[in-house]
């Protein structure tokens, strides 16, 4: 039984946005999901720059989509690039990271978040500790490499 609509990476490279927000030293982050619906990995929130907008920008309208919240970016954001495969699908990603904060008291007292994606997928976030990932049996840290960038 499939957890859902299949995702497969776009064949061409993406530009994403992401946000990084701490809370306690944990990371928010979205589950990832397999085609059977385990949960195989998170990342932070965020998601696709559309043509004419900056990454900053981006960053700032995907969480009030996700979230309906307006963060507050702050400094300049990190580039990484992200060569990945998703259930025998390759991706390509060049992704801008930004530091994050939300307004004061959003989601205060929640551990988990649950959203809407624009096609209706119903997602999940949570804050994660980032040396309790890419441990067995617990998710990966996604992007590939994001952990070591966080150290």
């Amino acid at each position: 039984m499939s957890g859902g609509p299949v995702w497969r990476p776009a064949p061409a490279i993406r530009f994403k946005a992401l946000g990084l927000h701490w809370r306690q030293g944990r990371l928010l982050a979205v589950e990832v999901l397999d085609d059977a619906g385990k949960v195989k990995g998170v990342r932070p929130l965020g998601g696709g720059v559309e043509f004419g907008e900056t990454a900053r920008d981006a960053v700032i309208r995907e969480f009030r989509e996700e979230l309906g919240i307006v963060v507050t970016v702050g400094g300049s954001p990190v580039f990484m690039e992200n060569i990945f495969r998703h259930e025998g699908s390759i991706g390509h990603e060049v992704i801008a990271l930004f530091d994050v904060t939300f307004p004061e008291g959003a989601f205060d007292g929640q551990t988990r978040l649950s959203f809407r994606e624009e096609g209706g997928t119903v997602c999940f976030a949570e804050w994660f500790d980032p040396d309790g990932l890419d441990r067995p049996e617990r998710p990966r840290l996604y992007p590939e490499g994001l952990k070591d960038l966080l150290r």
